[in-house]
């Protein structure tokens, strides 16, 4: 994927999250914004694959330890939704996944 087209993908995801939220408002659950963004994507023409296995890596072995990611788009990106009033210390280990 070239930069602009990461560039492009970011701005059009960020796009649908703000319209979503703009629709909904705060203080649903995460399965409800992540639904809307599921057909957002769909109606966008956007590939996504949502509730993707996520192994973690642990002293250089790879773990299935269950964990999903919520979305991904394009297999460029990972969207990890989140339905609180501000990211905290605790959210930031999500914030730093990676594609193997």
């Amino acid at each position: 994927m070239s930069l602009a087209h990461g560039s492009a993908l970011s701005e059009r995801v960020i796009g649908v999250a703000i319209e979503i939220h703009r629709q909904l408002g705060p203080g649903l659950l995460e399965s409800a914004y992540e639904e809307c963004m599921c057909f957002e994507l769909k109606q966008a023409g956007i590939q996504f694959a949502r509730q993707v296995s996520f192994p973690v890596i642990y002293k250089g072995f790879r773990l299935n330890c269950a964990y999903r990611i919520d979305i991904t788009v394009e297999e460029d990106a990972l969207l990890e939704i989140k339905s609180v009033e501000r990211i905290l210390p605790i959210h930031e280990p999500k914030l730093s996944l990676t594609f193997a």
